[in-house]
């Protein structure tokens, strides 16, 4: 019996502290946060602090975009986000390249017309002068619900 109980308890603590979320899944729930903001409040600054030089930007509808064309796009303000949260992120990493990704669900209005988007996303940032920087993100339609 005190075998069991050990083995239960060592069970309990080893299932305890592995869904205690690390501090490299807090480091990106923060980034996470930080860029559904940025989108939200129309700042084109603070996405540009997120993003890589080299960033690619893929997502429905819409051709593939540098970071140079995401900001010059974002400027314009016409695309105006009522809601922008993410939901059911993984984050992987592999030294100085982590991957996330999750449920993107946003509404969106253009010319007056309000849109809302249901995508499944992959970020890709890689760690550039001791900073995340996203250097990919490529979204698609999440499929619909069964």
């Amino acid at each position: 019996m005190q075998l069991i109980t050990n083995g239960f308890l060592a069970w309990l603590l080893t299932a305890t502290f592995s869904l205690q979320p690390t501090s490299l899944d807090s480091e990106f729930t923060r980034l996470e946060d930080r860029w559904n903001a940025a989108h939200r409040d129309a700042d084109a600054d603070g996405l540009a602090a997120l993003w890589a030089d080299d960033l690619e930007v893929i997502v429905p509808r819409m051709p593939p975009m540098t970071k140079g064309e995401s900001l010059a796009f974002a400027r314009t303000g016409r695309m105006k986000f009522e809601r922008y949260e993410t939901s059911q992120i993984k984050v992987r990493s592999y030294g100085d390249t982590t991957v996330v990704t999750g449920r993107l669900l946003r509404t969106r209005t253009v010319a007056g017309k309000a849109t809302t988007d249901d995508w499944r996303f992959t970020k890709v940032y890689a760690r550039q002068n001791g900073a995340w920087r996203v250097v990919s993100f490529h979204a698609s339609d999440s499929p619909p619900s069964q």
